[in-house]
């Protein structure tokens, strides 16, 4: 019985950590409300703005098919979830695999990125959004143009050194208007 009853405290711990990290701990939130109060009013605001200038320089990187810019985004331990892949653990990982997508691409050229990034949540040095992209590659000649859609969900975490980068990643395949 004892094994059991660690069981249900470590999951109770990692429900709690889920918790805290998404803002939904009940108790919590509260207790963490109450600590703010004390925090200037434009502290949120800051945060808000500091997240739509990631998201342009998320969107500048992209557009020039920079994979050492994108990957400078990304913390060390940062994990990537893309459909029908095992998932991509650390920057390393995330990095190899943008290598190999680029390298089987040699030609092609980012035409259009629009990302109507969404729900920004700032929460401490936390923050959380999502979004509808819409890409258009253009190939070589003799090639199809590449004219996908998708949804995307990114979690941040503000580092030591101040900057923003990402932690989690989950794309999936969106559909055209």
């Amino acid at each position: 019985m004892r094994d059991g009853r660690q069981w249900i405290a470590g999951a109770a711990v990692a429900v709690l950590a889920v918790c805290v990290v998404a803002g939904l701990g009940g108790g919590l939130a509260s207790a963490r409300s109450e600590m703010r109060e004390g925090q200037a009013a434009g502290g949120n605001e800051a945060g808000q703005r500091q997240i739509e200038a990631f998201n342009k320089k998320y969107i500048a990187a992209h557009l020039r098919m920079d994979n050492a810019a994108v990957l400078s985004m990304w913390a060390e331990d940062g994990i990537s979830l893309l459909p029908a892949t095992d998932p991509m653990i650390g920057k390393e990982a995330i990095g190899k695999f943008m290598d190999e997508v680029v390298g089987r691409m040699p030609g092609y050229h980012m035409q259009k990125m629009d990302v109507d990034f969404q729900g920004i949540e700032v929460s401490g040095d936390w923050a959380s959004e999502w979004a509808e992209e819409h890409q258009v590659v253009q190939p070589p000649p003799g090639r199809r143009v590449i004219d996908s859609y998708g949804k995307l969900l990114l979690v941040l975490h503000r580092e030591s050194d101040g900057n923003w980068r990402i932690t989690r990643e989950m794309w999936n395949q969106g559909m055209k208007p």
